[in-house]
């Protein structure tokens, strides 16, 4: 029998430990990051008009974050998928979209760590239910 490895947990950040977490996962980068995940959702979803995102810290290390509300996402990528997100898939697309993008940095330690946290999140969306429509989005 194979051994089957634990699925990665998200865990939501208590709101007073947001920006400790922020500090120690992005250190000086995390503003830029920010920015970036909201700027991606913007493009990504016509239905998105702002609102306040959750923190979550994965059990492998990585980090996400995702809209508070109660509605769907519809989104549409410019690989072509099109289609209704739950809002924290939304808000792991979203991410993955800003850490593909600023792993382009020229700043290499914001290259290093947005590359990183784009493999753990990645690999959390393994066994998120919504994990196939996430990585059709973001593939």
């Amino acid at each position: 029998m194979i051994d089957r490895p634990q699925p990665i947990e998200f865990t939501l950040v208590a709101e007073d430990k947001r920006l400790a977490v922020a500090a120690k996962l992005f250190a000086n980068y995390f503003v830029t990051f920010e920015s970036t995940v909201y700027a991606f959702a913007d493009r990504l979803s016509k239905d998105y008009n702002g609102a306040y995102w959750q923190f979550y810290t994965l059990s492998n290390g990585g980090f996400s974050m995702a809209p508070s509300c109660d509605h769907t996402f519809y989104v549409r990528a410019e690989n072509g998928f099109q289609g209704e997100l739950m809002p924290n898939a939304f808000g792991i697309c979203c991410c993955m979209y800003a850490f593909s993008h600023l792993s382009f940095s020229e700043n290499r330690e914001l290259s290093e760590r947005c590359t990183e946290h784009f493999h753990r999140l990645r690999k959390a969306c393994l066994d998120h239910p919504d994990g196939g429509k996430i990585l059709a989005a973001c593939d």
